[in-house]
């Protein structure tokens, strides 16, 4: 009951250590079902979170048996992550390593991927190693569904380089398909933020040449304004030189629905030489400029620097 399950979990903030055992007692022959009810889950993470007896807590996490189709439910997964938060050591591990097997099934559900994100975030690396397996193979089909992206993501920020070696060469192979994808371009874009000098290397030798078709769709365009934060100088020669066809390559960017973004992101992260040089190119074109829908902006930009 909606009042009810705040009524209680009020009185056990204030409760001693006796009433809470009571309490505690008379829900744990009926916690299970509990975790999977849309009120009954926020007392059981109550319980979870506070300190209680020590032996009450690893009576509770122990009533935790069926992992897989709580972490699968709207309100059971909630308290498996609130379980991976608050205890440690092997027990931990142990609720952990109940996913294997099934950690494809978690990933791409819209209640398990929470699960599965938790268990990278709060465990030892060397505990999810059999999750860093699972997706070996299989990178750039998850890297482009909307719950597979944010686990590669957590992995990418939690795992040891050893682990994620085998991950990143696979976005690295791929990055031309994951920029233009609406989730993939996220994990590149987190790999140039958060991978070593030579992961951010191999994404831009991938992109080299393209930064201008890039800039100008919705989703790559993106992946540029990150490349222009972390390899401005390599990225600038592009966007201030020609195409192929000997078009100013800034002209088109300035006339895009996207790429007049990405002009943006260029003049905010340029600075002395590199932004006078970027100004002049636009200022060669400033009638043009002048006409174009977006143009305004980029000229507005300009003035307020």
């Amino acid at each position: 009951d909606q009042h009810g399950s705040r009524f209680i979990q009020t009185k056990l903030d204030g409760a001693n250590a006796q009433d809470r055992q009571l309490v505690f007692e008379a829900l744990l022959p009926s916690s299970v079902g509990l975790m999977t009810d849309l009120f009954g889950n926020y007392v059981v993470q109550k319980f979870l979170e506070r300190d209680l007896v020590k032996n009450g807590r690893n009576r509770l996490t122990c009533s935790i048996p069926q992992v897989l189709e709580l972490s699968l439910d709207m309100y059971g997964c909630r308290v498996v992550q609130k379980a991976i938060e608050v205890i440690e050591g092997p027990r931990q591990e142990q609720l952990v390593r109940e996913l294997q097997g099934n950690v494809m099934k978690c990933v791409r559900d819209q209640n398990g991927n929470h699960v599965i994100q938790k268990c990278i975030e709060r465990s030892a690396p060397e505990t999810v190693q059999f999750i860093v397996e699972d997706f070996i193979g299989q990178v750039v089909q998850l890297a482009m569904h909307p719950y597979g992206c944010r686990v590669i993501q957590r992995i990418l920020e939690h795992c040891k380089h050893d682990q994620v070696a085998p991950i990143l060469s696979e976005i690295v192979r791929s990055a031309k398909e994951l920029v233009h994808d609406q989730y993939g371009n996220y994990v590149v874009q987190h790999v140039l933020e958060h991978g070593r000098g030579q992961d951010r290397e191999a994404i831009l030798q991938k992109c080299e040449g393209q930064i201008v078709a890039m800039s100008q769709h919705k989703f790559a365009s993106n992946v540029v304004e990150k490349l222009l934060q972390v390899l401005l100088v390599t990225i600038l020669d592009e966007v201030t030189g020609n195409q192929p066809s000997g078009a100013p390559s800034v002209l088109d960017m300035m006339r895009d629905a996207y790429g007049n973004y990405v002009v943006q992101k260029a003049l905010d992260v340029c600075e002395g030489v590199d932004r006078a040089r970027l100004i002049a190119a636009i200022r060669e074109h400033l009638p043009a400029v002048r006409k174009f829908t977006y143009g305004k902006h980029i000229i507005a930009h300009i003035e307020k620097l």
